[in-house]
């Protein structure tokens, strides 16, 4: 532990005034490969680390991307939501994700069970294959929704990279999942 409120009461007084969703601003000041340091523009600086405010990975960006400077850059004004006090380190978790909207829901606002969507066929499993359905936005087809005839493999279908026309067989939003068919007029879940 960093030292509790005895040892930083500044610091400890900052954090505990705090409040879930609360937006705080601040610059990054560095980039790790688990998360990311801002200096926040109010408070006092943290005693160890480059800045109070830390972003984990999982909290940067709706995205995928490989490394936490695909999204942001040291000197970086950004603006986050605070999520807690880890109060083992003694600094803000924030989230700048939650500042954006989320595509996932975007896109589930914007479709419907039964609807056909242009796609791209981005990765085959044993079971079925991913496709793309809007930037960012992937849903499954299983083996079984490939064709209306079975199939062994995914790959006895389509390839990676394919353009394919699928229809949306639900729409799950709480596990944030999208299922999907190639068989024209299927039942959905079926």
């Amino acid at each position: 532990m960093m030292g509790g409120q005895s040892e930083n009461p500044e610091l400890w007084a900052f954090l505990e005034s705090l409040h879930c969703g609360e937006f705080l601003s601040g610059t990054v000041t560095a980039i790790e490969r688990f998360g990311v340091f801002v200096a926040l523009d109010d408070g006092p600086a943290h005693p160890v680390f480059p800045g109070v405010g830390f972003i984990s990975c999982a909290e940067l960006s709706w995205q995928r991307f490989d490394a936490a400077a695909d999204v942001v850059h040291v000197g970086q004004r950004v603006s986050c939501e605070f999520l807690q006090f880890d109060t083992w380190n003694l600094e803000a978790r924030l989230s700048l994700k939650a500042t954006q909207p989320d595509p996932f829901q975007v896109i589930a606002d914007s479709i419907a069970v039964g609807q056909q969507l242009p796609g791209q066929v981005t990765k085959m499993i044993p079971f079925g294959v991913f496709v793309q359905v809007a930037d960012g936005i992937e849903g499954l087809i299983h083996l079984r929704e490939l064709a209306w005839t079975p199939v062994e493999t995914p790959s006895d279908v389509v390839q990676v990279g394919d353009k394919i026309t699928v229809v949306v067989t639900e729409i799950d939003r709480e596990r944030r999942r999208i299922a999907l068919s190639r068989r024209q007029g299927s039942s959905a879940g079926a």
